[in-house]
Protein backbone atom coordinates (compact mmCIF):
# COMPACT_ATOMS: atom_id res chain seq x y z
CA UNK A 1 0.00 0.00 0.00
CA UNK A 2 2.87 2.37 0.89
CA UNK A 3 4.55 1.58 -2.46
CA UNK A 4 1.44 2.56 -4.36
CA UNK A 5 1.22 5.88 -2.44
CA UNK A 6 4.90 6.69 -3.23
CA UNK A 7 4.43 5.88 -6.90
CA UNK A 8 1.37 8.13 -7.11
CA UNK A 9 3.33 10.95 -5.44
CA UNK A 10 6.23 10.61 -7.91
CA UNK A 11 3.84 10.68 -10.87
CA UNK A 12 2.17 13.82 -9.47
CA UNK A 13 5.54 15.59 -9.07
CA UNK A 14 6.62 14.69 -12.60
CA UNK A 15 3.34 15.90 -14.02
CA UNK A 16 3.74 19.23 -12.22
CA UNK A 17 7.23 19.73 -13.77
CA UNK A 18 6.22 18.94 -17.45
CA UNK A 19 5.75 22.15 -19.49
CA UNK A 20 2.44 22.91 -21.09
CA UNK A 21 2.13 22.25 -24.86
CA UNK A 22 2.18 25.97 -25.78
CA UNK A 23 5.21 26.77 -23.62
CA UNK A 24 7.86 24.71 -25.50
CA UNK A 25 11.13 26.72 -25.57
CA UNK A 26 12.64 27.67 -28.98
CA UNK A 27 16.01 26.13 -29.82
CA UNK A 28 19.02 28.23 -29.06
CA UNK A 29 19.99 30.52 -31.95
CA UNK A 30 22.85 29.38 -34.14
CA UNK A 31 26.06 31.38 -34.01
CA UNK A 32 25.98 34.50 -36.20
CA UNK A 33 28.52 33.07 -38.65
CA UNK A 34 26.38 30.04 -39.47
CA UNK A 35 22.83 31.30 -38.98
CA UNK A 36 20.64 31.19 -42.10
CA UNK A 37 19.53 34.56 -43.43
CA UNK A 38 16.13 35.82 -42.43
CA UNK A 39 14.96 35.59 -46.05
CA UNK A 40 16.34 32.62 -47.96
CA UNK A 41 15.20 34.01 -51.31
CA UNK A 42 17.28 37.14 -50.80
CA UNK A 43 20.43 35.09 -50.22
CA UNK A 44 19.89 33.25 -53.51
CA UNK A 45 19.44 36.43 -55.57
CA UNK A 46 22.23 37.06 -58.14
CA UNK A 47 24.64 39.91 -57.73
CA UNK A 48 23.82 43.13 -59.60
CA UNK A 49 24.18 42.85 -63.39
CA UNK A 50 26.97 45.39 -63.40
CA UNK A 51 29.11 43.03 -61.34
CA UNK A 52 28.41 39.69 -63.02
CA UNK A 53 27.29 40.41 -66.61
CA UNK A 54 29.82 39.90 -69.39
CA UNK A 55 31.05 43.17 -70.90
CA UNK A 56 29.09 44.41 -73.91
CA UNK A 57 32.13 44.16 -76.17
CA UNK A 58 32.84 40.51 -75.38
CA UNK A 59 33.68 38.42 -78.45
CA UNK A 60 30.71 36.41 -79.77
CA UNK A 61 30.92 32.66 -79.95
CA UNK A 62 30.62 32.73 -83.77
CA UNK A 63 33.26 34.77 -85.64
CA UNK A 64 31.84 37.90 -87.26
CA UNK A 65 31.98 38.16 -91.06
CA UNK A 66 34.83 40.10 -92.53
CA UNK A 67 34.32 43.83 -92.61
CA UNK A 68 34.77 45.95 -95.74
CA UNK A 69 38.21 46.98 -94.48
CA UNK A 70 39.21 43.35 -94.02
CA UNK A 71 37.88 42.44 -97.47
CA UNK A 72 39.70 45.40 -99.02
CA UNK A 73 42.93 44.28 -97.38
CA UNK A 74 42.46 40.76 -98.75
CA UNK A 75 41.82 42.07 -102.28
CA UNK A 76 44.91 44.27 -102.12
CA UNK A 77 46.96 41.35 -100.86
CA UNK A 78 45.80 39.26 -103.82
CA UNK A 79 46.62 42.09 -106.22
CA UNK A 80 50.09 42.40 -104.74
CA UNK A 81 50.74 38.66 -104.94
CA UNK A 82 49.46 38.21 -108.51
CA UNK A 83 49.38 41.51 -110.41
CA UNK A 84 51.46 44.26 -108.89
CA UNK A 85 51.33 47.23 -106.56
CA UNK A 86 47.83 47.69 -105.06
CA UNK A 87 48.66 51.37 -104.56
CA UNK A 88 48.50 51.64 -108.36
CA UNK A 89 45.48 49.39 -108.85
CA UNK A 90 43.10 50.63 -106.16
CA UNK A 91 42.93 54.31 -107.24
CA UNK A 92 42.48 53.25 -110.87
CA UNK A 93 39.66 50.86 -110.00
CA UNK A 94 37.84 53.48 -107.93
CA UNK A 95 38.34 56.14 -110.63
CA UNK A 96 36.89 53.76 -113.22
CA UNK A 97 33.80 53.16 -111.10
CA UNK A 98 33.33 56.89 -110.58
CA UNK A 99 33.66 57.59 -114.30
CA UNK A 100 31.08 54.92 -115.15
CA UNK A 101 28.73 56.23 -112.45
CA UNK A 102 29.02 59.74 -113.95
CA UNK A 103 28.50 58.38 -117.48
CA UNK A 104 31.78 60.06 -118.40
CA UNK A 105 32.49 58.35 -121.71
CA UNK A 106 35.73 60.22 -122.36
CA UNK A 107 37.17 59.39 -118.93
CA UNK A 108 36.35 55.69 -119.34
CA UNK A 109 37.77 55.75 -122.87
CA UNK A 110 41.06 57.12 -121.55
CA UNK A 111 41.29 54.11 -119.21
CA UNK A 112 40.95 51.45 -121.92
CA UNK A 113 43.85 49.53 -123.45
CA UNK A 114 44.05 49.84 -127.26
CA UNK A 115 43.36 48.27 -129.60
CA UNK A 116 40.23 47.36 -127.64
CA UNK A 117 38.03 44.42 -128.60
CA UNK A 118 34.30 45.07 -128.30
CA UNK A 119 31.05 43.57 -129.51
CA UNK A 120 28.78 46.14 -131.08
CA UNK A 121 25.43 45.24 -132.62
CA UNK A 122 26.35 41.59 -132.20
CA UNK A 123 29.53 41.93 -134.21
CA UNK A 124 33.13 41.96 -132.95
CA UNK A 125 34.93 45.22 -133.53
CA UNK A 126 38.39 46.56 -132.88
CA UNK A 127 38.34 49.97 -131.24
CA UNK A 128 41.58 51.70 -132.15
CA UNK A 129 41.58 54.74 -129.89
CA UNK A 130 39.82 56.67 -127.12
CA UNK A 131 37.76 58.82 -129.46
CA UNK A 132 36.26 55.75 -131.18
CA UNK A 133 35.57 54.19 -127.77
CA UNK A 134 33.80 57.32 -126.54
CA UNK A 135 31.69 57.45 -129.70
CA UNK A 136 30.50 53.88 -129.16
CA UNK A 137 30.41 54.14 -125.36
CA UNK A 138 26.71 53.34 -124.82
CA UNK A 139 27.00 50.25 -127.01
CA UNK A 140 30.06 49.05 -125.12
CA UNK A 141 29.20 50.03 -121.56
CA UNK A 142 25.51 49.21 -121.65
CA UNK A 143 23.20 50.25 -118.79
CA UNK A 144 23.29 46.66 -117.48
CA UNK A 145 27.08 46.59 -117.42
CA UNK A 146 27.23 50.07 -115.89
CA UNK A 147 24.96 48.87 -113.09
CA UNK A 148 27.27 45.95 -112.38
CA UNK A 149 30.34 48.20 -112.35
CA UNK A 150 28.86 50.81 -110.01
CA UNK A 151 27.37 48.17 -107.71
CA UNK A 152 30.62 46.25 -107.33
CA UNK A 153 32.13 46.39 -103.84
CA UNK A 154 35.89 46.71 -103.78
CA UNK A 155 36.08 44.20 -100.92
CA UNK A 156 34.40 41.60 -103.15
CA UNK A 157 36.48 41.98 -106.31
CA UNK A 158 37.86 38.78 -107.82
CA UNK A 159 41.57 38.72 -108.63
CA UNK A 160 43.58 36.22 -110.68
CA UNK A 161 46.36 36.20 -113.24
CA UNK A 162 44.05 37.71 -115.87
CA UNK A 163 43.39 40.82 -113.79
CA UNK A 164 40.69 42.26 -111.57
CA UNK A 165 37.17 41.11 -112.40
CA UNK A 166 33.90 42.99 -111.95
CA UNK A 167 30.66 41.07 -111.49
CA UNK A 168 30.71 37.75 -113.33
CA UNK A 169 33.34 38.79 -115.84
CA UNK A 170 31.57 41.70 -117.50
CA UNK A 171 34.60 43.94 -117.01
CA UNK A 172 38.30 43.21 -116.49
CA UNK A 173 41.11 45.58 -115.54
CA UNK A 174 44.79 44.76 -115.53
CA UNK A 175 48.17 46.40 -115.42
CA UNK A 176 49.87 47.31 -118.69
CA UNK A 177 53.65 47.59 -118.47
CA UNK A 178 55.09 50.82 -119.81
CA UNK A 179 58.69 49.56 -119.99
CA UNK A 180 60.50 46.28 -120.52
CA UNK A 181 61.24 45.83 -116.83
CA UNK A 182 57.61 46.67 -116.01
CA UNK A 183 58.75 49.14 -113.38
CA UNK A 184 56.05 51.51 -114.56
CA UNK A 185 52.55 50.16 -114.94
CA UNK A 186 49.22 51.68 -115.92
CA UNK A 187 45.98 49.99 -114.94
CA UNK A 188 43.67 49.73 -117.95
CA UNK A 189 40.29 48.35 -118.88
CA UNK A 190 41.12 45.31 -120.99
CA UNK A 191 37.64 43.83 -121.54
CA UNK A 192 33.98 44.82 -121.44
CA UNK A 193 31.59 42.07 -122.43
CA UNK A 194 27.98 41.12 -122.03
CA UNK A 195 27.16 38.00 -120.00
CA UNK A 196 23.98 36.22 -119.01
CA UNK A 197 24.19 37.93 -115.62
CA UNK A 198 24.43 41.32 -117.32
CA UNK A 199 21.43 40.47 -119.49
CA UNK A 200 19.44 39.71 -116.33
CA UNK A 201 19.98 43.27 -115.17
Amino acid sequence: MRALILTAAVVAVLAACKPAPGDTAAPAAAPASTAAPANASESAAPAPASETAAPAQASPAVPAPATNDEGRAQVNQSIEEVLGDPAVFEPAILAFQQAVAAHDAEAVARMAAYPFSATIDGKPRKIQDASAFAAAYDQIVTPAIAKIVTGQKYAELFVNGKGVMFGNGEVWLNGICQDKACKQMDVRVIAVQATEAAAAH
